[in-house]
């Protein structure tokens, strides 16, 4: 097996890691003590092409395959979580979903605009009562003819207040149980559309997470996702790929502590000479190291398993179950490595500690990935 990347790789990674230092590093305690959204920097990655990475150049993307999107997540993630998952729901579960499943004419209206990052892109299928149970959506989309009615309320939504365009789960036929739900496209601006206050978070403190309540909101019949009852599997295939991204800024995350660590390690000196060289500091960032590049091969292989047609849901799941407990050790250790240092906004490991875990809870919890990951193994 090659485990060297190619040349357009490296040039991604580069890209990537060049924008992260210069772009998203000046600023980013700032935005996270303050909440506030870097829609400068989104800004700059659609024009570099990070929003729309792996969709077809004909629909104004970038071509690539998913081993790019997932250095290009690391590279950014390092820096700035908060820009990162902006990056990766609109790659991972927006784009790729329209891309996969809608029909030309909402490719054209949508996805165009979606991968160039003109607009931008939310997946709603959270809600008060159904976050893990996926399954049990209150949400509504009640079929009129030319229409959907939508009724219900969205949560924990990712862009929710700066997105353009809303891919939305709802149930159409609740005696179907899974099978009676639909995906619906939705625009900011219509009729009975609320987008409800932001929340005050632990971590990716820049990346704006709302409720959504929707009003009797009239949704065109060319809005929706495949067919009749497809939304519930459209929602577990798009949360498949939306692991690799997830597992990647995990990997991200872990990584930018990590280089924290080792470089302030190398700097500070205790009982008369660096820390670095006390085997108990050595020891944690040998651990450390590890790993992260344990969790780097798992997140490497998912995307290659996306990239080759294989079946990813396992891979996926594996990938970030493990990545984004490497998330949590890793940053963890780092703030220890840092001493009190650590415990301050300065020196930045504090915020990835934040950071890291909700890399454990989105997109499906480790609880969850554990469930995708037993089941594969037992289905045979």
């Amino acid at each position: 097996m090659d485990f060297s990347l190619t040349e357009e790789h490296l040039m991604i990674r580069d890209a990537a890691r060049d924008f992260a230092k210069n772009e998203l590093l000046p600023g980013v305690i700032e935005r996270d003590t303050k909440q506030e959204f870097p829609a400068q920097q989104i800004k700059m990655m659609g024009e570099l092409g990070f929003l729309g990475m792996m969709v077809d150049p004909k629909y104004g993307g970038g071509g690539m395959d998913t081993l790019s999107y997932a250095i290009a997540m690391e590279e950014i993630s390092k820096i700035d979580a908060s820009a990162s998952v902006v990056m990766s729901v609109n790659n991972s579960l927006v784009c790729y979903g329209l891309e996969k499943y809608g029909t030309e004419e909402q490719k054209q209206k949508y996805l165009t605009k979606l991968a160039t990052g003109e607009k931008l892109g939310a997946f709603c299928l959270s809600e008060p009562e159904a976050g893990s149970d996926a399954t049990s959506q209150k949400t509504t989309a009640i079929d009129k003819g030319d229409n959907f009615i939508l009724n219900g309320t969205k949560n924990w939504i990712t862009n929710g207040g700066n997105a353009d365009y809303y891919l939305v789960i709802a149930q159409t036929h609740k005696e179907k149980g899974h099978h009676g739900i639909n995906a619906l496209i939705v625009e900011k601006g219509w009729e009975g559309f609320e987008i409800g206050p932001k929340e005050d978070k632990l971590g990716i403190r820049g990346s704006d997470t709302h409720s959504l309540i929707f009003n009797d909101v009239k949704v065109p019949k060319e809005n929706r996702i495949g067919e009749d009852g497809f939304g519930f599997k459209f929602a577990m295939k798009t949360l498949s790929g939306g692991r690799i991204g997830i597992a990647s800024q995990a990997l991200g995350i872990a990584a930018g502590a990590y280089d924290l660590a080792r470089e302030y390690s190398k700097v500070r000196k205790a009982f008369g000479t660096e820390i670095c060289n006390h085997q108990a500091i050595a020891f944690k960032l040998a651990d450390m190291h590890t790993n992260i590049e344990a969790a780097r091969h798992l997140v490497y292989k998912a995307a290659w398993d996306k990239d080759q047609g294989n079946n990813y849901d396992m891979s996926s799941a594996i990938a970030k179950l493990f990545a984004s407990q490497v998330a949590m050790d890793t940053t963890v250790e780092a703030v220890q490595i840092h001493g009190g240092n650590g415990y301050v906004k300065e020196y930045h490991v504090e915020r990835l500690m934040r950071d890291a875990k909700i890399t454990q809870i989105y997109e499906g919890t480790s609880e969850i990935q554990k469930i995708v990951i037993s089941r594969g193994l037992l289905r045979d």
